[in-house]
C-alpha cells in the first residue's frame, strides 16, 4: 500500500497515511479537523543503459549524407583537375 502524505490548509500539520489506491482521500485533520490536501513530491528517476541520449538512440544519418554530397563534388573537381 502507498504512503500518502497529507497537510492541513487550516493548522499546516502534515501527516502521512497508509492507504490502498482504492480508497477514498482524507478529508479532516487529525489535530484540528480542518480540511486537508495530498502533499506530491517529485520522483526521482534514473536513466540506465543505452538509447537515453541523443547520440545514443540515433545514428547521424544527415550529417552523413550531407558529408557525403559535400565530399563528391570535391573529389570530382580533383580528377578532373588532374586529367
Amino acid at each position: 500500500m502507498p504512503i500518502y502524505e497529507y497537510e492541513c490548509e487550516n493548522c499546516g500539520h502534515h501527516f502521512e497515511r497508509f492507504q490502498s489506491v482504492q480508497d477514498a482521500p482524507l478529508r479532516q485533520c487529525p489535530q484540528c479537523s480542518g480540511r486537508v490536501h495530498k502533499v506530491f513530491h517529485p520522483v526521482g528517476i534514473i536513466f540506465k543503459g543505452s538509447g537515453w541520449y541523443i547520440t545514443d538512440s540515433r545514428t547521424s544519418t544527415s550529417s552523413t549524407s550531407e558529408d557525403k554530397t559535400a565530399s563528391k563534388p570535391d573529389t570530382t573537381s580533383k580528377t578532373e583537375a588532374t586529367t
